[in-house]
């Protein structure tokens, strides 16, 4: 049993997410013989929107559970190779005075930003790294009860805001469920209210598989953190004020696309995973979508990357 796995099993905690053969071999149901896997292909990327008009913006979101650990596995050559003009990055678990000088001293991103836990060190945190220097950058939503675990920054551009979120996870045994209810409600207006500024980009790992088709186990998994129906509608009521998931906008139907695999059972190579990494985007900026891209090839994390294309 990995490290991760074996602190998941000690604390209800983020990342916490079941692939529903083993909750079956602990219950000593009989489980069935594997079946071959069924893998997603990551198709050409669209670099144009429906009207026509060409790229303009790539953004990369990746979380990367433990910065320091996905550095010295090489995520940063992955992320010199794709190229973005904003990486964005969850689950950083790092303090600022700890972070490694490979990212901290990056040229390509000679703006950085980065907001952690208040209380704990190596836990939750994001990043956010641009070319391009954002008008304004904020951090948290202005709730202090959320802010200070380092969940949020939002950067302002001419023509949007981007922003980058680490949601809590509702943890084993769902104790942090009540907390994560509270956390949808009171995102989803923090979002309402900057899309009356300026339509907005929300990317991240957001702690979700919005429907059946976005998990592998989708019946094994109601009442697990990630696919319960509290955590599903709070989805459902961000896409109702006005949100569009730009992935299932691109690719209604496809099946087996997924962003996260637990360590343990080889799921990621059975691909017994769960979609939780999400571009979410006003509905003013759909014109503007070229592509929404799970690149599952990727490694380092338990989570792979994913990336936006669109014209701004």
């Amino acid at each position: 049993m990995s490290k991760r796995s074996k602190k998941n099993e000690q604390e209800a905690g983020d990342g916490d997410h079941d692939n529903g053969t083993a909750s079956a071999a602990k219950k000593g149901k009989k489980v069935k013989e594997p079946e071959a896997p069924i893998l997603y292909s990551d198709p050409p990327d669209k670099m144009n929107s429906k009207d026509g008009r060409a790229a303009n913006m790539k953004i990369t979101s990746w979380n990367v559970d433990g910065l320091r650990s996905w550095v010295k596995k090489k995520g940063l050559d992955w992320v010199r190779d794709e190229a973005p003009d904003v990486l964005c990055l969850q689950e950083t678990k790092c303090a600022e005075k700890s972070l490694p000088d490979e990212i901290t001293s990056m040229p390509e991103f000679p703006h950085k930003y980065w907001a952690g836990s208040d209380e704990k060190e190596g836990y939750s945190g994001v990043a956010m790294l641009c070319k391009t220097e954002p008008l304004k950058v904020t951090y948290g939503i202005g709730k202090e009860e959320h802010d200070k675990e380092g969940r949020v920054i939002t950067a302002e551009f001419p023509t949007f805001f981007l922003v980058t979120a680490y949601v809590p996870n509702s943890g084993r045994g769902l104790v942090r469920l009540d907390y994560r209810k509270t956390w949808d409600v009171e995102f989803k207006a923090y979002l309402s209210d900057l899309d009356k500024r300026k339509p907005l980009v929300l990317c991240g790992d957001l702690n979700v598989a919005h429907e059946e088709i976005d998990l592998k186990n989708s019946k094994g998994n109601k009442k697990n953190a990630g696919f319960t129906a509290e955590e599903r509608e709070g989805f459902n009521q961000l896409l109702a004020a006005g949100f569009t998931d730009s992935f299932r906008e691109l690719y209604p139907e496809q099946a087996n696309a997924y962003t996260f695999w637990t360590y343990m059972m080889n799921s990621r190579s059975k691909n017994v995973g769960w979609r939780l990494d999400y571009f979410v985007l006003s509905s003013a900026l759909l014109p503007g979508l070229c592509d929404s891209k799970i690149r599952n090839q990727a490694m380092g994390s338990d989570h792979c990357p994913i990336t936006l294309h669109m014209v701004v």
